[in-house]
């Protein structure tokens, strides 16, 4: 029984993401990068809209971004845990 309310939990969060993807609504992500260290990604987005060696950097641009879009800016650890999150949100 558990199992089924985990999935349809994650049903409900995969359709949130879904929802806002590629909207005015959808969040900038800060997460680890691969290559460069840390990236800046829009939500519904596969490519990072700024990449960095300097974690501080990225959350800078993130919340420059989120600013300007009136939306939120949303931090994870190098684990991809959310660690803060700055709200933009009119």
């Amino acid at each position: 029984m558990a199992q089924n309310n985990n999935r349809s939990g994650n049903e409900e969060r995969d359709q949130y993401f879904e929802d806002r993807a590629g909207t005015n609504k959808a969040h900038f992500h800060v997460v680890p990068h691969e290559q460069e260290g840390w990236a800046v990604k829009k939500e519904g987005e596969d490519e990072p809209k700024h990449t960095t060696g300097s974690k501080s950097e990225a959350v800078k641009e993130a919340n420059r971004l989120a600013e300007e879009a009136g939306t939120m800016a949303i931090v994870h650890n190098e684990h991809g845990r959310i660690e803060e999150q700055h709200n933009y949100e009119n």
